[in-house]
């Protein structure tokens, strides 16, 4: 019973690198006439054991690879490795030892001699050809020729496929290499290693189709066309801002690699710079008496948020307990907002900006923007009226009165005193890390005062 088993599954094996010489016999018998006279030597060449001693002398000329040396440098000449993913150190980066068994090998080499890759690639019981022959299976040695010499001699070279050749392994004046620091006195040259990067391959090929799958597969095709429509999606839709591509061989990306010539030279590199600070180019307040209205109220960020509250109050929510946390939470982002819009004058401008003639600003707002101005030994009558600090009242009610005003913009929400009086108090009573209360004790350790800030409202509440 044994004995038959291993026969049915050596025939498999047979039966699959016939079929595989078959196809490609018939493929060049179709371009010649019935009566060419190469015919017969064609099939010859094409019969099993024929073409199979060709190929195993052959493939020395190509080398089944993970990590590849010529996309490193078109003209360096050294090792190129094969190494499964398993056999990798696990990180937690990402890196080739994240594929796992689903990988591509790629082969670089003679691109004549490719047919032989096509031939270790066969899948037999979902694995391929060379895989089988790797673990040294038998039955797929035996296929490979009745003389089990003649059988062994070739698997010995069709697994050689995947070893260095010349069984060394050695860099090239052009490859790039890096000493990298492994011990502690930089000074001395044992404490360093030299290594030689290779490109990861299989990795990059992998990355490719995933990227490619993503950028022009039908999922996110119908997400672009929703997003241009302006229809709901349901599911996901994924972008790679600034993806730049390497091209990789020129017009012979074949002589780079299999999987590079796959891939039309095209390489994927991914955005990997920090990003580029825009500064806001700060406005001088000139000839407003506030910059509510005028400026922050202009911000795109501020508009945008506005938008969504005043949708969201047109509606009219229910009054629940949800209803008051989202009126909150957009309060706390225009507060966040305020905050850093006010640094931007308070760190921006120089000392004393509010105090020339264009500024029409309103006292408290002057007070609020400008706080340095009261470390001026001139200005002693400025630093009392920062430092008694009934300002910050003023500026909530403005901020009150001037939400009120957006919130109510197209004249469809009933709001008056109580909303103001709650914006209001939502400003000066806010005690979240980046708030107006941090930011008032911020102003007030700058001044060397005392952090208590009394907000000197009806309520008698202080921060």
């Amino acid at each position: 019973m044994s004995d038959l088993l291993t026969e049915k599954s050596r025939d498999r094996f047979r039966t699959s690198i016939l079929q595989f010489l078959r196809g490609r016999l018939d493929a060049k018998l179709e371009k010649l006439a019935e009566d060419d006279p190469n015919r017969d030597d064609l099939i010859a060449q094409y019969a099993a054991p024929v073409w199979l001693e060709d190929a195993a002398r052959r493939v020395r000329q190509i080398q089944v690879v993970t990590h590849s040396l010529k996309p490193i440098h078109p003209d360096a000449r050294g090792t190129n490795l094969y190494v499964l993913p398993e056999q990798m150190e696990g990180l937690a980066e990402v890196g080739s030892h994240v594929l796992g068994q689903d990988f591509s090998g790629d082969v670089v080499g003679n691109a004549a001699a490719l047919d032989i890759y096509k031939l270790l690639k066969l899948e037999v019981d979902g694995r391929t050809l060379l895989d089988w022959l790797l673990a040294g299976d038998s039955d797929a040695i035996a296929a490979l020729s009745d003389d089990s010499v003649q059988a062994q001699a070739w698997m010995d070279a069709f697994a050689g496929v995947t070893r260095p050749r010349d069984g060394v392994f050695a860099s090239h004046a052009r490859a790039k290499q890096l000493y990298w620091f492994v011990g502690e006195n930089p000074v001395l040259d044992e404490h360093y290693e030299l290594l030689a990067p290779l490109y990861a391959s299989s990795l990059a090929h992998a990355v490719f189709q995933i990227i490619n799958e993503d950028r022009f597969g039908e999922q996110n095709k119908l997400a672009r066309e929703a997003r241009r429509e302006r229809k709901d999606y349901d599911d996901s839709y994924r972008s790679y801002p600034d993806l730049a591509v390497q091209k990789l061989g020129g017009t012979k990306p074949q002589n780079i690699s299999q999987l590079n010539s796959e891939r039309g030279g095209n390489n994927y590199l991914l955005g990997s710079l920090p990003p580029v600070w825009q500064s806001r180019e700060i406005r001088t307040p000139w000839q407003i008496d506030s910059v509510f209205e005028h400026l922050y109220g202009q911000r795109r960020e501020v508009w945008l948020i506005l938008r969504d509250f005043r949708k969201f109050l047109e509606s009219a929510p229910p009054s629940t307990m949800e209803t008051r946390d989202r009126v909150d939470a957009y309060v706390d982002v225009l507060i966040g907002e305020l905050v850093v819009f006010a640094a931007e004058f308070q760190n921006g401008l120089p000392p004393g900006w509010s105090s020339d003639h264009q500024c029409r600003l309103v006292q408290a707002e002057r007070l609020w923007l400008d706080p340095r101005r009261a470390e001026i030994p001139s200005e002693e009558d400025f630093y009392k009226q920062w430092l008694w600090m009934d300002w910050p009242k003023g500026v909530g009610a403005r901020f009150g009165n001037w939400l009120n005003a957006q919130l109510n913009a197209h004249g469809k929400l009933p709001l008056g005193d109580i909303e103001q009086r709650y914006w209001q108090r939502e400003l000066l009573l806010d005690e979240s890390q980046d708030g107006w209360a941090q930011h008032l004790r911020q102003l007030r350790r700058t001044q060397d005062s005392p952090t208590y800030i009394p907000t000197r409202n009806s309520m008698g509440e202080g921060i």
